[in-house]
């Protein structure tokens, strides 16, 4: 089995003005399930989330040094660094161990100066993708696509963004058994304003 089927999957999607990032609860190491408080995306900024499906261990030795330079950016700029440059040190960071590389997959989601949506993907070793709908990574990934695909359409405002992401995390996670027991949604709108809600899924 791959070393990256480790805490199943994340979701970030595109709205009007808002966007959304998700993931499920699951803590566990392949097959053995450790504990269902475990949420993956992180707030970063404040208009910043950072999703970390992956090997436990590499995610919060990535989470920190990611805090670490946005920290050490404030302090010289006296700003808080905007989304478009966090993807751009992501990318840098992870080709950086490209030798010795972290196993995960980051999905970026946040609001850039525009006012407008923004998601980004990589893969182990930095290489960014910036579709404009939506991305999904982790272990729950070969189903996301289909439910995603089927249920997303433009311009959706922030509580038709929360429902087309809560049915697709939850029709997805029960197709994937490395995913699942319970999930985390949050909406980021442009206004600053972040919604986070828990959403109860199978225990089993």
């Amino acid at each position: 089995m791959s070393i990256f089927a480790y805490n199943g999957g994340a979701l970030a999607m595109k709205g009007d003005g808002c966007v959304a990032i998700a993931s499920d609860n699951r803590f566990g190491t392949q097959f053995n399930t450790i504990a269902r408080n475990n949420v993956k995306h992180h707030q970063v900024g404040s208009k910043v989330f950072v999703g970390l499906p992956g090997l436990e261990t590499d995610n919060q030795t990535l989470l920190a040094k990611i805090k670490f330079r946005l920290k050490m950016f404030k302090l010289r700029e006296e700003r808080e660094m905007p989304v478009e440059a966090v993807t751009a040190m992501l990318g840098n960071l992870l080709y950086s161990h490209r030798f010795g590389s972290f196993f995960v997959e980051p999905v970026i989601a946040g609001i850039d100066e525009k006012g407008k949506s923004y998601i980004t993907g990589f893969d182990c070793i930095g290489c960014a993708c910036s579709p404009d709908d939506f991305i999904v990574t982790g272990t729950a990934q070969d189903s996301l696509l289909g439910t995603c695909e089927s249920m997303f359409k433009p311009n959706m405002n922030a509580d038709e963004l929360f429902e087309v992401v809560s049915q697709a995390l939850m029709a997805s996670l029960d197709r994937d058994c490395l995913a699942g027991w319970g999930a985390t949604v949050t909406i980021l709108k442009n206004t600053g304003e972040c919604i986070t809600r828990q959403i109860k899924t199978r225990l089993d």
